[in-house]
C-alpha cells in the first residue's frame, strides 16, 4: 500500500508543457506553460491571450488605420487626446526612457522611419538633408506630454512610433495575466522578446538563444549565444534582420533620433535583461543607437538592467561584452531548429 502510495504521489505530480502559438504584432508569439494540472482548460487561455493581443493590436499598431495611436496621429491639434490605460502606460514609459537614455529611444520617430523607407507609409529613394531637418523639427520627446492623464501635442505635427516598446509590453501583459491565473512556470515570446519565470519541462532554467547577426545584412539562421534565464525579460536589437534597400544602398533600422540618420556602429546586436520585458525592448532600441562604450557607461549607471553587447571584430569576426559577469553566456554557433 506504501509503494502504491509513493507511486501515485509521483504521477501526480508529472509535470505537462502547454504550448500557444499565433500571430501578432506583424510577427509570431509562442508561449509555453509548465503545469502538473492535467484538467486545465488551455482553450480558454489561448482565446484570452488572443483577445489581449487583439486589443493591443488596436491601440498600437500604426499599420491599422483605425487604432488608437493611428488616430492620435491623424490628430492634427494641440487639444488634449485621451487614450486608453494600456497606451498610457506605453508612453509614460517612453517618456522615462527616452530621458534616462537622452533621447535615443525616442516613440516620436514615425515621421523619421518613414522618411528612410520604414513603417505602413514609406518614402521611396534617400531623404534629402532639408527633408530630414523639417522632420527633426517636429521629432523628440518634448513634443508631447501626459497632462491630468491624457495626451497633448506640444506639436501638432508629432506622430508616435510604438513599435520598440509594444511587444515586449505585450509579452508582460501576457505573463501577467497566467501569472495571476496560478502559473509559476511560463515562457512568453513575441517576436523573440522574452518574459519567463520558473523552470521549464527539463526542470532547468529557461534558455534563451541570440541570433548570430552577421555584418552584412545576410542573415544567417544560427545562433550565436545562449543566455540562461529563470526569472526575468529579455529583448534583442539589430541591423541584420529588418533592413531596407534604397537604391541599392542596405541600410539598417535603427534611426538615431538626434541627427535623424540610420546609425552607423561597429554594434551587431544588443540585447538587454530586466524585470520588465518593455524595458528591455525599450532599452535594446536606445542601446543600438549609440556606440558599445556610450551604452555600456549608460548601463552601468542602471542598477535595474543588463546587457550583452556583440561587436564586429575585425580579427576573429565578433566580441562579445556584457555588463555583468552573472549572465551565463554560453558561446556556441549552431543552426536554429
Amino acid at each position: 500500500m506504501l509503494g502504491f502510495l509513493l507511486l501515485f504521489n509521483r504521477c501526480a505530480n508529472i509535470e505537462n508543457q502547454y504550448v500557444i502559438r499565433g500571430k501578432t504584432m506583424g510577427t509570431t508569439y509562442l508561449v509555453k506553460i509548465i503545469t502538473s494540472d492535467n484538467d486545465y482548460e488551455m482553450g480558454s487561455i489561448e482565446k484570452s491571450i488572443d483577445s489581449l493581443l487583439i486589443q493591443l493590436n488596436k491601440q498600437m499598431s500604426t499599420w491599422d488605420p483605425e487604432s488608437e495611436i493611428s488616430q492620435f496621429n491623424d490628430w492634427n491639434s494641440n487639444v488634449p487626446f485621451a487614450v486608453s490605460d494600456d497606451f498610457l502606460n506605453v508612453v509614460k514609459k517612453s517618456i522615462t526612457i527616452s530621458e534616462n537614455t537622452r533621447g535615443l529611444f525616442d516613440p516620436t520617430v514615425y515621421d523619421l522611419m518613414s522618411l528612410w523607407g520604414f513603417g505602413p507609409n514609406p518614402r521611396s529613394g534617400f531623404p534629402d538633408m532639408e527633408d530630414v531637418h523639417r522632420v527633426l523639427e517636429h521629432t523628440g520627446i518634448g513634443q508631447i506630454e501626459i497632462t491630468d492623464s491624457v495626451l497633448v501635442k506640444n506639436n501638432k505635427l508629432c506622430k508616435l512610433d510604438l513599435n520598440a516598446i509594444a511587444k515586449g509590453y505585450g509579452a508582460d501583459k501576457i505573463f501577467s495575466l497566467l501569472n495571476q491565473k496560478g502559473f509559476n512556470n511560463i515562457f512568453v515570446e513575441i517576436g523573440g522578446e522574452v518574459k519567463c519565470s520558473g523552470k521549464n519541462i527539463k526542470n532547468k532554467n529557461w534558455s534563451i538563444g541570440i541570433e548570430d547577426p552577421s555584418a552584412d545584412g545576410n542573415y544567417q539562421k544560427k545562433i550565436s549565444a545562449i543566455i540562461s534565464v529563470t526569472n526575468g525579460a529579455i529583448a534583442t536589437s539589430g541591423n541584420y534582420r529588418n533592413i531596407v534597400d534604397l537604391d541599392g544602398e542596405i541600410l539598417g533600422h535603427t534611426i538615431n533620433p538626434q541627427t535623424g540618420f540610420p546609425i552607423q556602429t561597429d554594434v551587431l546586436s544588443v540585447s538587454v535583461l530586466s524585470n520588465s520585458c518593455m524595458e528591455s525592448d525599450a532599452w535594446a532600441t536606445a542601446l543600438m543607437a549609440m556606440n558599445h562604450q556610450t551604452g555600456f557607461a549608460m548601463v552601468e549607471s542602471q542598477s535595474n538592467i543588463d546587457a550583452v553587447w556583440i561587436l564586429i571584430d575585425n580579427y576573429d569576426g565578433k566580441r562579445y561584452f556584457s555588463k555583468s559577469g552573472d549572465i551565463d553566456i554560453k558561446k556556441m554557433i549552431y543552426p536554429l531548429m
